[in-house]
């Protein structure tokens, strides 16, 4: 059941669900989560049944402010302090040190926890009401079958899980891509998973450099576990291929008759440019933006509308190596991997 996220009737349903320990859909800035009470363990394990995703991979724990991260972590260092300050709410993520017996089954077991606090607002509405009633937290992975493409829209939480679960319908999600996830737990920034926000934001804000997996790190110093680090995840139907444009123009030459293929590429493509516009043609094309954050917005809705055609590959062009288009790089990678 999908239901009006400016309704507040809306927010009041959601909230008595969450704390009668039913699952919601819970649109946030980032993508669409799928939310339980994260302080109950039995809703918990609902998440990970309804997704079939490993008890063992951690989910992330949404709250309102960093009073309510309070209940679930302890000892937050200086510079943790300094990222919440900063981007919070918003985008982020962080590992911090979770206070014993408090969601052990949200963090998958692990002495760590991650928090996050939303900024969509009827995400927070939806918590602050869920609060009130004693949810001081939700655990909300995104609302889709594990591994597969995360949702951006109600519409496409509804394709996943169709109408037995509670969809809270708060429009297109703003950012597109899930949060950067920052591990505060070994006594230096790292980054676990890229988003929006570059690792040059994220430093300076932090007053430190912020560092990237194994670097300058002991081996002994092995990271938590996260939820979205897996090397195979975000995974459309389609085989999805990153590619430079001339290896996409030169496939193109060599496979005449293609099978059912969608490209996404940020300039139009002068071998093939008749067979893309040819509405006959089993070849599919869509520009790519040239922004990475208008990118990140459009990824995961643009690879859901390339699999509702029908493809069975999709040829996506490299994104630049920067900073900036980290996040959007990240998520092809692992989409990718996940179709080998």
């Amino acid at each position: 059941m999908v239901l009006d996220g400016q309704s507040s009737q809306s927010i009041a349903l959601a909230a008595q669900a969450l704390q009668a320990g039913d699952l919601i859909g819970l649109p946030t800035e980032t993508v669409y989560g799928l939310a339980a009470d994260a302080s109950n363990a039995l809703a918990v394990a609902k998440i990970f049944k309804v997704k079939g995703r490993p008890s063992d991979h951690p989910l992330i724990v949404h709250v309102t402010d960093i009073e309510s991260a309070n209940r679930f972590a302890s000892n937050i260092p200086e510079f943790a302090k300094r990222l919440i300050e900063a981007f919070w709410p918003g985008p982020l993520t962080l590992i911090l040190p979770r206070i014993t017996d408090v969601a052990t089954e949200a963090a998958g077991g692990q002495n760590s926890v991650g928090i996050r606090c939303p900024s969509h607002p009827i995400a927070r509405q939806i918590l602050l009401a869920a609060q009130i009633l004693g949810v001081w937290g939700v655990a909300a992975p995104s609302a889709n079958k594990f591994g597969r493409v995360s949702p951006t829209t109600a519409a496409h939480v509804q394709e996943e899980f169709d109408d037995a679960l509670l969809i809270v319908d708060g429009g297109a999600c703003d950012v597109g891509i899930e949060s950067a996830i920052v591990d505060c737990t070994r006594g230096q920034p790292v980054l676990l998973r890229p988003g929006v926000l570059t690792v040059d934001q994220l430093s300076f804000a932090c007053g430190q450099k912020v560092l990237l997996q194994g670097e300058q790190l002991a081996p002994s110093e092995s990271a938590p576990k996260a939820s979205g680090t897996l090397a195979a995840h975000y995974a459309p139907v389609a085989k999805l291929f990153l590619m430079d444009k001339q290896d996409i123009e030169q496939k193109l030459v060599q496979h005449k008759d293609a099978f059912p293929l969608a490209i996404w590429s940020r300039s139009l493509l002068e071998a093939s440019s008749q067979r893309i516009f040819d509405k006959k043609s089993s070849l599919h094309w869509q520009q790519m933006p040239s922004d990475p954050v208008q990118c990140a917005h459009d990824l995961f809705a643009q690879l859901r509308a390339f699999d509702a055609l029908g493809v069975t590959q999709i040829w996506v062009e490299t994104p630049p190596e920067d900073n900036a288009w980290e996040g959007v790089h990240d998520r092809l990678r692992r989409a990718e991997t996940a179709g080998r």
